[in-house]
């Protein structure tokens, strides 16, 4: 006799992820995105997202395991991130003020996005028998108007660094080359003395920085390629490749840049908070702006889809106005009456 008979399968083991340390769990995921060749600054995030996490879990007495992670766990943890947990805690060159209580809800995606993606490797790899963040919701964004500088705030800005001073130049040079490249902070301060090209012209990008992975030759300007040759000049004392270095030859970081871009714009009287991803967004509206097609300005950008690039296209007020004089019904309707008069011979 069958004894299978009305019997249900049973295809998945009970403790798969059971009670298994959160610590476990994260080292396999980790190893595997080290494995598949992440960039250090995604690894990072990785890293600081499931800190938070844990630093959460432990704050509200949970054990540090799989089976403590449901999906309202997650989402006290969101509404905790984005009410409770102090903006900047712990970082040396913030101040008090600023470590205020509560994350942006952009933040507050982009620290969850990670977590997301880690339950929904380990699921995928069968580690754990579901991904606890596969049904949550992530925060809504504002929608607030992506501003960009004008031509006068970047030579205002471009006016403040002292050149007299190393580390004057050196930023002064980092602003030219963010404006010319188009690139990103990352990018531009990891570069090393190999990636310029001094006879065509351009640097190139290493894909293992880039952040999609895929490296890409950028042309600059004769005048910028001079700039890193004179403060390269500056920097063989350091006795490193790099181009970017801080005034004892260390590595410069983006978050002491954005400092300091922070003091020159507040120098400059800029109204707008100005950060390096700005000179990006700013640079590709001039580009179009000045008659640059969206296909070019995807491949300087780094960006395999067109549409990536098409939200520069509406950034700038000058340039609807200027279509809107051009093209706006109304010169229909009253073409004649703005003719100018004849008054003079």
């Amino acid at each position: 006799m069958d004894n299978r008979t009305g019997k249900r399968y049973k295809n998945v083991r009970n403790d798969i992820g059971g009670d298994k340390a959160l610590s476990e769990l994260f080292d396999v995921f980790y190893h595997a995105k080290i494995a598949e060749g992440r960039a250090p600054r995604t690894l990072e995030m990785y890293r600081e997202s499931f800190r938070y996490l844990c630093e959460f879990m432990t704050e509200h007495g949970l054990e540090l395991t799989f089976t403590a992670v449901t999906p309202d766990t997650l989402r006290s943890f969101i509404a905790w991130m984005l009410h409770s947990k102090r903006k900047w805690d712990g970082h040396p060159h913030k101040n008090e003020r600023n470590m205020t209580l509560g994350l942006s809800p952009v933040t507050v995606n982009t620290k969850f996005g990670k977590l997301r993606t880690m339950f929904t490797f380990l699921e995928d790899e069968g580690h754990i028998p579901y991904s606890p963040a596969a049904k949550i919701r992530k925060v809504k964004e504002p929608e607030a108007e992506l501003r960009i500088m004008t031509t006068d705030d970047l030579k205002r800005l471009l006016a403040e660094p002292d050149q007299r001073t190393y580390v004057g130049f050196r930023d002064y040079v980092i602003m030219n080359v963010l404006i010319d490249s188009f690139a990103r902070i990352n990018e531009v301060l990891t570069l090393r003395v190999d990636d310029v090209d001094l006879t065509h012209g351009s640097i190139y990008i290493n894909e293992q920085i880039a952040k999609s992975r895929r490296g890409r030759t950028i042309p600059i300007q004769k005048r910028t390629a001079r700039l890193i040759v004179e403060l390269r000049k500056e920097c063989v004392e350091f006795e490193t490749d790099r181009i970017f270095c801080t005034n004892y030859g260390g590595d410069l970081t983006d978050d002491r840049f954005r400092d300091r871009l922070k003091k020159y714009a507040e120098a400059a009287g800029i109204r707008i908070r100005v950060h390096p991803h700005l000179f990006r967004h700013t640079s590709a509206t001039m580009f179009l702006e000045n008659g640059g097609t969206e296909a070019y300005l995807a491949e300087i950008m780094g960006h395999s889809d067109l549409r990536m690039v098409s939200k520069y296209t509406h950034l700038s007020k000058q340039s609807i106005k200027e279509k809107h004089d051009k093209f706006t019904p109304m010169n229909n309707v009253i073409s004649g009456l703005q003719k100018s008069r004849k008054t003079k011979r």
